[in-house]
């Protein structure tokens, strides 16, 4: 199946591509774009594959669900379009950077700078319908997303993952820890922020570990 995205990541995925969830997860998204409002844009979907090809990634940070208001969604996990408030979770990764790295993020959340440097903001699913949080789960795109994970931890070296909150962790068992770096904290979000994710210091750990292999640092900026 000839799915629009990034040339490395087409490369990467090919064989993804032709298995038949992949086929009915594709027949059920195009369904639900034709029949309801759902985030984000349909040229976006693969949005923070395009942002960040394959052979440049250096971190990777996890999230669960496009975000389901209203202009927020533009497919790449906790980042939202120019001119648009930020949600709280993405208030408290600013905080933390601005506590961890002693700086001063940009007002922007969109997060398309991270993306240009190496970061890939991947979401476990894709797309969801408007106002109904979690409404494309179980659909195909978590196996999909798997495999993405795990064919990063196999044809990559030193990439830093960020895996904040239960379902985030979860992940930790699709990736080589001798190969990769991985960093755990709790969900930035208000209900659960307070209780370890202020304070866990990812974002320098992770320059750390990449200028310790060698590796441009990334400007959380």
């Amino acid at each position: 199946m000839q799915v629009k995205i990034e040339e490395s990541w087409q490369k990467v995925l090919a064989n993804e591509f032709e298995k038949p969830y992949f086929e009915n997860l594709v027949n059920f998204v195009k369904a639900e774009y034709g029949t309801r409002q759902i985030f984000p844009p349909a040229r976006q979907i693969f949005a923070a594959f395009d942002a960040c090809p394959f052979d440049k990634i250096k971190v990777v940070i996890l999230g669960q669900d496009p975000y389901h208001g209203l202009g927020q969604a533009h497919g790449l996990c906790f980042s939202v379009n120019e001119n648009v408030p930020q949600p709280p979770s993405l208030v408290n990764i600013f905080k933390e950077i601005a506590d961890d790295l002693q700086i001063t993020p940009q007002r922007s959340g969109n997060l398309n700078r991270w993306a240009e440097q190496g970061v890939f903001l991947l979401n476990a699913t894709l797309t969801v319908r408007a106002n109904i949080a979690g409404s494309h789960q179980g659909r195909g795109w978590e196996q999909f997303t798997d495999s993405v994970i795990k064919t990063i931890s196999d044809q990559r070296e030193n990439v830093v993952f960020m895996l904040w909150g239960n379902y985030a962790q979860q992940k930790a068992k699709l990736i080589d820890q001798t190969k990769h770096k991985i960093l755990t904290a709790v969900h930035p979000s208000p209900l659960s922020a307070y209780r370890g994710f202020f304070g866990c210091k990812h974002f320098s750990q992770a320059n750390k570990y990449l200028i310790d292999n060698g590796l441009e640092p990334i400007n959380f900026i």
